[in-house]
């Protein structure tokens, strides 16, 4: 994490206990704080192997594919000029292979460590709420839930979800600086987390 240099799982903790302190009640919301960085395994040769994927293609914003880029992508539409969907006649318009208010959960994402974990997370059977699942698949979509783009596709049920990624994001970003957690006397409240919402055993990745 090129704004913190302590390990990733320690701002998983951090992440996880600030949600824990100010929403005591929701357990699976603590989750989603400890797992939603996990993803970024697929960056860790020791975890990935010969499946391992370099840094870009794991972190940073992410957002859909088979339609136009914005500008409200971190590196603006220039970034893409090397991509060939630009000049497609349907990849590269302002709404290419969706329609308007499809949904934003009815998006293709670009592939990174959001996308992977709710992906390993929808396979294993995680109970996780939705609106938990979608926090993970979507923390990094800056470009919709922070600058306002891609609003074209949203139905009216991503009004909640939106409130809910953003939420989130509050505290996966203010809590680097937070102390460093006991993460040894933590883990077995998270395990627990782990067996109630049915990832607890092993997980096919």
């Amino acid at each position: 994490d090129p704004d913190n240099d302590l390990p990733n799982s320690i701002h998983d903790f951090q992440t996880a206990e600030r949600i824990r302190q100010q929403w005591p009640d929701h357990d699976w919301f603590h989750l989603v704080g400890l797992l939603h960085d996990v993803g970024k395994v697929l960056a860790l040769p020791e975890v990935a192997g010969e499946d391992m994927l370099p840094q870009w293609a794991v972190v940073g914003d992410t957002f859909p594919v088979g339609c136009a880029p914005t500008e409200a992508c971190v590196f603006g539409r220039e970034s893409f000029k090397e991509n060939p969907d630009l000049s497609h006649p349907v990849y590269g318009s302002e709404n290419g292979m969706y329609k308007p208010g499809c949904g934003i959960s009815n998006l293709v994402m670009s592939w990174g460590h959001d996308e992977y974990m709710y992906c390993v997370l929808k396979e294993n059977g995680c109970t996780i709420p939705e609106e938990g699942l979608n926090m993970i698949r979507f923390h990094s979509f800056y470009p919709w839930h922070d600058k306002g783009a891609y609003t074209q596709f949203e139905a009216p049920e991503d009004a909640e979800m939106k409130k809910w990624v953003k939420e989130f994001n509050k505290f996966d970003l203010y809590s680097k600086g937070d102390a460093v957690p006991d993460v040894a006397a933590l883990k077995p409240y998270y395990q627990s987390l782990m067996e109630k919402y049915g990832i607890g055993g092993k997980l096919r990745w």
